[in-house]
Parts: structure tokens; C-alpha cells; sequence
């Protein structure tokens, strides 16, 4: 197996406050992010594209999660609301009241119908995404619940809360179906393995668990922090966990041999948010600093070309990039941050999704790239299937803008319809580029194994 070490490829600085949580796009043109600065923002991981910072809170933002699809964002807040939003340049958002007090945690079912909310109210509920509707509520905790997680078959939802249990329940039924005591200290995030068989816990009195559901024991206990452990993050392989702790370090655990591999450093101050790549080749760091550091991670390379073949290849970053950076920073990456570049930000005000808000069409002129995956994109199909199916899909399913006209001054409309093809056109020509991008990739890499 084939290990080298991470390297920082991006820093992006636009929040106000302490960074609560990161997301990837499924398709790894994104990162959304939240804040106690009652924003959330998406970020664009291509050069001279701005990010987005998206308003509606009226307090601080606690979790956010995109959907499998990658065509939905939903945020958690401490005004006890949800909203759903579309991640583009028009803002568009729903809302609906969850809790009666903050909500801490949100999550989307695999299949992506589905929405499980954790809140200060010691309640966990699970809604139906598309018509906002309450479908059940979980119950049992008797302190605050920081966080609620779906398993990745959907067939249970994990909880952890201040009253020092974890707690399984079946969503179907809503009953709890097993709990796991915490002796010491509580746990404030809990994730499942990528195989559905394990959960890892992040615990305040700076220890790490990982517990097999199945034989209901703990497995592996980590006591590697000298602070808080704030988020955890399984690589999709189920080869390792990325830890941030209030000590201002990640560290990197090999979970085949119980021990950490990597400790690095990059934030000032608690790092409070991690997140991997749906294919496990990036991960994402954000803490009390403000500041939000993008890895590329090096580590295991080999398993990602074995069982992500397909998304290994088309989400690679330009290989200039990942040299010019990889030679600033190895595992510090304090020193570099000040000399990567920081990306303006477009403000997006809350646009609801009636279309009633005039913040629609507020900020037309503003560039934005690919916002999100068409409806029909499959990340397991091949190659060869994707060109055929874009074949058959008209020019307008394509484009991933939308502008809805509204009724009036036929010049208006005129100008709103000029916009839309020409964010469509802008839109086809970024993908075009990408295409080649990729064949210049594959091109390249036949050139140094015929060289070799």
C-alpha cells in the first residue's frame, strides 16, 4: 500500500465566526460550510470561481449536510429552524420550524428522501425532504442531542447526547433498539464506518471510540488529544479516522492498526470541523480561526484507484497544482497558509423559493461555475454510458442555471432570458474544459507508464 504524506491544496477564508461544519459535493466541485456567523457559503474548488456566502439564519449555523444527489444543501441553526437551499447563485431556500429549541445536527438519508434533525429539545426527528413534512420523532435522550446520523444502508439512525449514551434506533419503527453508556465524559459527534457495522464517537474529555454495533462492544479507544475531540471523519475505504480536537490538531488514526499515523497542524485555535471526498481523495479542516483548509490525502492511494476507479480519475485537480503546493507544505501547514491565494466571496441574500423575494435576481452579473450534478448523473456508471446518456438529454436539462421569468416588463424579460443562455453556454464550455482536463490526465499518465 502506497503512503505519503497529506498535503494541503487549498485555503479559503470568508466566515466572521467559528467554522461549525463541512460538506462535499458528491461530485467534489463543492465545499459548503457553516458558521456562528448565521451564514453558510459554498465554495468552488476551481481557480478564479467565487464562493457563495448564502444568508437566511437569524443566528448561528450548527450543521450542514448536501444531499446524495448534490443537488440540495440543508442547514441546522440555532433559530430552531431548518432550510433546504439550492446551492447556485440564486439562493433559492425553504425553511420550516424543526425544534423548539437549537437544532444541532442534520443529516439526508441515503436515498435522499429523508432528513434526521437532533436538537437541544432532547428530541431527534425525521422529515420528508420533499414536501417538508414530519414523519416521526425519536425519543429517549434525556439531555441535549448533538448529533443524529443515518446509517449508509438507511436501515438505522445513530444519536449521541449530553446525558452520556449513544443511542440506535430503527427509523422505520422509531424505537431505540440498543444503547451504549459513556462513563466518562460525552460524546459530541458520532459517525458511521463506511460498512454500516461500525460507529466512531468524538468525545469532550478527549478521547475517541469506535464501537461494533453488531456484537453491541466497544472496539478501539483512542486517548491521542490533549483537548476536546470536536468531529470525526471515517475515509471512505473504512481504512481510517480524521480527528479534530480543541488542541488545534488532526490526527489521522490507521484503524487496521490502532494507532495514530498523522498529526497535523494548520489551524490556530480549536479545529472544530473535518470532512472527507465522497471518493476519499480530499478532506476538509475548519476551525475557530475562520479559516478553511482543503488536503489532498496522499495516503492511501491505492485502495481509491481500486474501489473508486471511476471518481479517482474524474475528480483529480490539476497535477501543476497539487506539485506547486505539495512542495510549501508536507504536514505543517502553518507557514503556508499566508501564501495561498483567498477567494472572494459573493453574497447571496436569503431567496425563497417562491420566487417572491426579489433577492433572486439580485446578483445575475456575479460568476459562478457548475453549481451542482445533473439529476441523471450516476458516479458508478462508466464513461461510455455518461456520453450516451448526455446524448440523449436536451441542451436545457444540461445546464445547471435556472431563471424563471416573471410576468411583466417585456424588456426585463428579455434581459433574464439573454442571462440564462448565456450562464447555459458558460456553463457547457466549463464542462467542455473539464473533459479535456480529464483526457489530458489519462493522455499524461500513459506517457510516464510507457517511459517507465
Amino acid at each position: 500500500m502506497s503512503v505519503d504524506d497529506p498535503t494541503l491544496e487549498r485555503h479559503f477564508r470568508g466566515h466572521r465566526d467559528t467554522i461549525t461544519a463541512l460538506t462535499f459535493n458528491p461530485v467534489i466541485k463543492q465545499l459548503a460550510s457553516s458558521s456562528l456567523d448565521s451564514s453558510i457559503m459554498v465554495w468552488n474548488l476551481k481557480d478564479t470561481v467565487r464562493a457563495f456566502r448564502f444568508k437566511a439564519h437569524k443566528d448561528g449555523v450548527m450543521d450542514v449536510c448536501y444531499s446524495p444527489s448534490g443537488k440540495l444543501v440543508a442547514s441546522a441553526s440555532r433559530d430552531r429552524s431548518v432550510r433546504l437551499w439550492v446551492p447556485s447563485i440564486q439562493g433559492e431556500t425553504g425553511e420550516f420550524r424543526a425544534h423548539s429549541a437549537t437544532v444541532r445536527s442534520i443529516h439526508f438519508s441515503p436515498d435522499g428522501h429523508r432528513l434526521v434533525t437532533a436538537s437541544d429539545d432532547k428530541s431527534v426527528k425525521i422529515w420528508g425532504v420533499t414536501r417538508r413534512k414530519f414523519i416521526s420523532v425519536l425519543l429517549g435522550h434525556n439531555n441535549w442531542v448533538r448529533c443524529a446520523r443515518f446509517a449508509p444502508d438507511g436501515k438505522l439512525i445513530v444519536t449521541c447526547s449530553d446525558d452520556k449514551t449513544l443511542r440506535l434506533y430503527d427509523p422505520n419503527t422509531s424505537l431505540c433498539v440498543h444503547t451504549f453508556p459513556e462513563v466518562k465524559g460525552y460524546a459530541v459527534n458520532v459517525e458511521f464506518h463506511p460498512s454500516g457495522n461500525c460507529i466512531g464517537t468524538a468525545m469532550a474529555n478527549n478521547v475517541v471510540k469506535v464501537y461494533d454495533i453488531r456484537m453491541h462492544k466497544l472496539l478501539q479507544h483512542y486517548q491521542s488529544h490533549e483537548g476536546a475531540v470536536n468531529k470525526i471523519a471515517f475515509h471512505p475505504t473504512g481504512n481510517y479516522l480524521l480527528t479534530a480536537s480543541n488542541d488545534s490538531t488532526m490526527k489521522v488514526m490507521d484503524l487496521l492498526e490502532g494507532r495514530p499515523i498523522y498529526t497535523l497542524q494548520g489551524h490556530e485555535g480549536p479545529i472544530t470541523a473535518v470532512t472527507f471526498s465522497a471518493n476519499g481523495e480530499y478532506f476538509a479542516s475548519g476551525g475557530a480561526d475562520q479559516q478553511i483548509l482543503v488536503w489532498k490525502t496522499n495516503f492511501d492511494r491505492e485502495n481509491l484507484l481500486r474501489e473508486f476507479p471511476e471518481q479517482s480519475k474524474n475528480t483529480r485537480l490539476k497535477e501543476s497544482t497539487s506539485e506547486a503546493n505539495s512542495a510549501v507544505c508536507q504536514v505543517d501547514a502553518r507557514t503556508a497558509v499566508t501564501d495561498l491565494n483567498l477567494y472572494e466571496v459573493t453574497t447571496v441574500e436569503s431567496a425563497d423559493l417562491d420566487k417572491s423575494n426579489p433577492a433572486c435576481t439580485a446578483h445575475y452579473n456575479s460568476p459562478a461555475g457548475d453549481s451542482f450534478q445533473d439529476e441523471n448523473y450516476d458516479p458508478n456508471a462508466s464513461k461510455s454510458h455518461r456520453k450516451q446518456l448526455a446524448n440523449k438529454l436536451p441542451y436545457q436539462s444540461q445546464c445547471s442555471y435556472s431563471i424563471d421569468i416573471p410576468d411583466g416588463d417585456d424588456k426585463n424579460n428579455q434581459i433574464l432570458a439573454t442571462l440564462d443562455n448565456l450562464a447555459c453556454q458558460v456553463d457547457m464550455l466549463t464542462k467542455t474544459i473539464i473533459l479535456m482536463e480529464q483526457r489530458l490526465t489519462i493522455i499524461e499518465d500513459k506517457l510516464k507508464d510507457t517511459d517507465s
